[in-house]
């Protein structure tokens, strides 16, 4: 069971249709309801590189955040490497991931 709540000249439009097609108001609702689906376009789903700037955009903002909670006084080449360790994880599980390409070997 749905409440929908309609405009009145909404409502009395589902109700004429509802009327012309003798059904009661609930039926009708649903019925219209269901040719509307039936003609709107499926949605797209999203893109690849849709995903992939998301990503992008997910890995900058985790970078950002892990580089201003190190240490300042660290080396560059440390800060990069824990960075690094952090977002793509320890070398020996980086064969699992699945949102890294394998590599070929």
């Amino acid at each position: 069971m749905s409440a929908v709540k309609m405009p009145a000249g909404l409502t009395a439009a589902v109700d004429a249709w509802a009327e012309a097609h003798q059904l009661v108001r609930s039926d009708a609702i649903c019925r219209l309801v269901e040719l509307g689906l039936k003609r709107a376009p499926a949605a797209p789903p999203p893109s690849s590189a849709t995903i992939a700037s998301d990503f992008a955009r997910i890995e900058e903002r985790a970078v950002h955040e892990i580089d201003r909670l190190l240490d300042p006084a660290l080396p560059a080449d440390e800060r990069e490497r824990r960075i690094r360790r952090l977002t793509e994880g320890p070398p020996e599980f980086s064969h699992e991931r699945i949102d890294l390409p394998k590599v070929r070997t």
